[in-house]
């Protein structure tokens, strides 16, 4: 089923302007405040890598015959959504460290650790097990300005504590960013897991059973996959920060004996 509807959409390709103009703006900006940072500082940025995976895996499922067909096959839908959420909103975050510092007050709310787990498990619930899904699925324009958008913005606001290399000054300590990209492992897995076992369609019949499946499926497992990724970047981040505190313990000590 999956390689049939591959193959007839394959050429399906789409401009989808209101996501990809913004998305060029950014990186216009971001191409700008990189070299000036670099002229000023006389020194590479080491993250620029990331940010711009992020924007090429935007543009990857909104141009192609997965943002094509998102609104129709949802296994597009569901892989458009998952790599948005799971890797666009955390490659992004991780581009802009050093980049961009936002200190306002709004910001440091949204980004509250508790609220935006709460936020961003509930979209990730709300959009497909309530009558959100077919709201948004119902026109390309709702699906294009409301829910693309909403998916990268939830997800850069979830992953900016969580992937902060930081060691001071951080809203959360490392130990619990592990523990919060483990426990976002529920929501995510459970979600595919009750599209996957539904035996009727969730969705008033905008899909087929075998699509709505093979979209839970690819939800239930590559969640877990994707999560381990960044779960086993959050680790290594703690335990370098724990390596480096040990220095400085040490360090202090030495310092005592002289």
């Amino acid at each position: 089923m999956i390689g049939h509807e591959s193959l007839k959409t394959l050429s399906d390709w789409q401009l989808a302007p209101e996501i990809t103009f913004p998305t060029l703006f950014i990186l216009i900006w971001y191409v700008k405040t990189i070299r000036t940072l670099r002229t000023d500082s006389k020194t590479p940025l080491s993250n620029e890598k990331y940010f711009y995976f992020g924007i090429a895996s935007i543009l990857a499922v909104v141009l192609s015959p997965i943002g094509t067909h998102a609104t129709n096959l949802f296994w597009c839908h569901m892989l458009q959504h998952m790599v948005l959420m799971m890797i666009s909103g955390p490659l992004l975050v991780l581009g802009l460290h050093g980049v961009v510092v936002l200190k306002n007050v709004i910001f440091l709310r949204l980004t509250n650790p508790v609220f935006i787990w709460i936020s961003y498990a509930s979209t990730m619930v709300g959009v497909h097990f309530t009558g959100l899904h077919n709201f948004l699925m119902n026109g390309i324009w709702m699906h294009r300005l409301v829910e693309v958008p909403l998916y990268i913005i939830v997800a850069y606001l979830f992953y900016y504590n969580l992937l902060d290399k930081k060691d001071k000054n951080r809203r959360i300590s490392h130990a619990l960013s592990v523990i919060c990209l483990f426990l976002m492992m529920i929501p995510e897995t459970l979600t595919g897991f009750f599209i996957y076992v539904s035996p009727t369609s969730l969705y008033d019949g905008m899909f087929t059973l075998t699509d709505q499946r093979i979209g839970g499926s690819l939800m239930w497992a590559g969640s877990m996959v994707i999560d381990a990724i960044w779960i086993s970047m959050a680790v290594s981040a703690w335990l370098k920060s724990e390596e480096r505190e040990g220095e400085r313990i040490n360090a202090e000590i030495a310092s005592e004996k002289l």
